[in-house]
């Protein structure tokens, strides 16, 4: 029986990694057999692919290039990590996937949704998630959470923070892509707006979840 591919996308700093740690603890609680991975990273590879992507210190990419190292991240998560899990039946809980690329690189990089669109389509296999749940806290407050965040990494020795170093103009353009990809896709993206408790949040992801997996047909 195929598994169920849950992803969660949303800025840094919107609270993606707190909520999917919740909603794994949550789903096995309940007997689900859940995986849990990233993009980038997630594999052995991609994790070499995530540390030239997000290294501040990575200069002069070609935004074509990071679109193609993003799918190349993708293509082996999926291969490796991704498609494995689901063919065992596991719930896959992804921290970001295609969305963020079309976000990040369709509306950040300027790049639109066309190159994105066809990537996805000659890398991925046709894997689409069952359902994403989009989390699109208040913008000014996502964006100072992330690069206070990535602060705190840089100093432990990790660096993260190549995105972050981005300007106020080039996250408004991620943001607006991701309601343009809510908007025209809201069978699949769930939309869960503003700043509430985690608990709040928590309460909401999970009544969409067991909703969405009770109408699930493998």
């Amino acid at each position: 029986m195929r598994g169920f591919f849950l992803t969660f996308e949303g800025l840094d700093g919107s609270g993606k990694s707190t909520q999917i740690r919740k909603l794994a603890a949550h789903l096995e609680r309940q007997g689900h057999t859940v995986t849990v991975t990233r993009q980038p990273g997630g594999t052995r590879i991609g994790d070499r692919i995530r540390a030239l992507l997000l290294d501040s210190r990575t200069e002069h990419l070609d935004p074509m290039a990071e679109l193609g190292l993003m799918f190349s991240d993708r293509a082996q998560a999926i291969a490796e990590v991704i498609g494995p899990a689901l063919d065992r039946g596991h719930i896959v809980l992804c921290d970001r996937f295609t969305d963020s690329t079309e976000a990040y690189q369709g509306g950040g990089r300027q790049l639109g949704s066309e190159p994105v669109v066809r990537m996805h389509q000659a890398m991925c296999g046709g894997l689409n998630p069952d359902l994403t749940i989009l989390l699109l806290a208040d913008f000014d407050r996502s964006l100072a959470r992330a690069r206070r965040r990535n602060h705190r990494v840089a100093t432990s020795g990790t660096n993260e923070g190549r995105f972050e170093s981005e300007d106020e103009a080039f996250y408004r353009r991620v943001y607006e892509k991701y309601r343009e990809i809510a908007a025209r896709e809201p069978a699949r993206v769930a939309v869960i707006e503003g700043d509430r408790t985690i608990a709040a949040i928590h309460r909401q992801i999970v009544a969409v979840v067991e909703a969405r997996l009770g109408a699930h047909q493998p």
